[in-house]
């Protein structure tokens, strides 16, 4: 009797174990064969936690097609981002290209018949104001933006730019309130009132619709019989005229001027005045770094947009060539050692250090060699015109590749989009209101 109860409890157990599998399969088989609900990812390759909702009867066809798109376009290799500088070089020619790297000077106080002419065959890049290009303020305004209006015409704005330094290297005329020189700011040690300086300078040019400022000097006045220098430097401190000098040229940037700090490697050293003759300068590169070279070093760590190069011959760097047009100095020390990779320009090439020994053409050839973006050349529309026929003649005749006037094109145009430089540009500011300025601001360096 026991052991036929336990068959029959057997068999029953087996056969509600093949119930309870059938019940399973048919369960199965009937979820599988339900319809996959909004938000489910089972089918999903990526695993993807979006939502496919249904879509409207009619929409499948462009649904699909968009889904497609939006594959593609994540699918994609990454595109690079658009270069403005670089799209802006590959329009120019080979002559606007070369015109941009000269800076040049014109006669009179009136645009001329031959500035005119340079302007449209040289297509030069820049043009420089001395004291004798300036009368009244509404004068020189009216030569600037003639000149503006000249190079309309030509793919790229034009640099307008002066010596305003305050002190003794003025160009503004006698309406504008005239600035101490830098000596008399740096007797007060005050970085903020050299500050303001840079910004006083900024809008004093700007009444005249100039752009480019050649300030401030970095040189270290540590020559008390240098001819050239004297209180044009704010001292003899190496760390005083660094922390003024890059208060100035941050000043002058901040209102949109473009400063130039000058005279790589240091003029203040020299006993002959560069625009006379060749001055040389016998120390090692040891003490330059210890000296003439700290303020550079700092304005190149704060990103100084322009760096001009002075004709010193300093022989025991380069034996062969000023610092305007050697590779060493240039090339190996400024570019390499500062790891600097703004626009480099030559101080003028006409002045006498150059003039009396070196023929312009090979000068020109040998500072585009050794590194220099804008050769400087003022007074003679013919030295102009000689720089661009032996840039252009140098480039065809593979002295110089195309690439190399191309790097130099390419720091210009970015100098000039960054500052947004624009032929329509007006000049701009109030005079009273500055004048009251300038005034106020005196006090403050008088009373220190």
């Amino acid at each position: 009797m026991y052991v036929h109860n336990d068959s029959i409890k057997s068999k029953r157990r087996h056969s509600l174990q093949m119930l309870f599998l059938i019940i399973a399969v048919l369960m199965l088989i009937t979820a599988c064969g339900e319809t996959q609900k909004p938000g489910s990812t089972a089918n999903s390759p990526t695993g993807s936690t979006t939502e496919q909702q249904a879509a409207p009867e009619g929409s499948g066809d462009s649904d699909a097609e968009e889904a497609e798109e939006n594959n593609e376009q994540n699918n994609a290799s990454p595109q690079e981002e658009a270069d403005p500088v670089q799209e802006q070089l590959d329009q120019l020619s080979l002559d606007e290209k070369i015109g941009q790297m000269i800076l040049a000077g014109v006669q009179g106080t009136a645009l001329d018949d031959q500035a005119k002419q340079m302007i449209a065959d040289q297509k030069v890049g820049g043009i420089i104001f001395y004291g004798n290009n300036v009368t009244t303020l509404q004068g020189t305004a009216d030569f600037v933006q003639s000149i503006k209006e000249a190079n309309r015409s030509n793919p790229v704005p034009i640099f307008m730019s002066v010596d305003q330094e305050g002190g003794k290297v003025s160009r503004m005329p006698d309406e504008v309130q005239s600035i101490p020189s830098n000596g008399k700011v740096g007797a007060t040690n005050d970085a903020e009132l050299a500050e303001t300086m840079g910004k006083l300078l900024a809008r004093q040019i700007q009444l005249a619709g100039f752009n480019v400022d050649f300030a401030p000097v970095l040189d270290v006045n540590s020559n008390p019989n240098n001819p050239v220098i004297g209180d044009r430097s704010f001292g003899s401190s190496a760390e005083l005229v660094s922390r003024l000098g890059v208060a100035e040229m941050k000043g002058l940037r901040s209102e949109g001027v473009i400063p130039v700090v000058k005279h790589f490697p240091g003029h203040g050293d020299t006993s002959v005045d560069s625009h006379l003759d060749l001055p040389v300068v016998n120390k090692t590169e040891k003490q330059l770094a210890e000296l003439e070279w700290i303020p550079f070093q700092a304005a190149v760590k704060e990103h100084v947009e322009a760096v001009m190069v002075a004709h010193i011959l300093f022989p025991k760097l380069d034996p062969d060539h000023p610092a305007s047009l050697s590779d060493v100095i240039i090339g190996e020390h400024l570019r390499g050692k500062f790891n600097y990779d703004g626009v480099v320009i030559t101080d003028d090439l006409s002045m006498g250090a150059i003039a009396k020994n070196y023929k312009l053409n090979e000068a020109a050839i040998a500072t585009v060699q050794a590194g220099s973006d804008i050769l400087l050349v003022a007074h003679s529309y013919e030295s102009a015109k000689t720089i661009f026929d032996t840039l252009k003649n140098a480039v065809k005749n593979g002295g110089i590749t195309e690439s190399r006037i191309d790097e130099s094109v390419y720091r210009i145009l970015a100098l000039k989009q960054s500052y947004k430089l624009s032929d329509e540009q007006q000049p701009s500011g109030d005079l009273k209101q500055l004048n009251a300025d300038i005034v106020q601001w005196r006090k403050q360096v008088h009373a220190e």
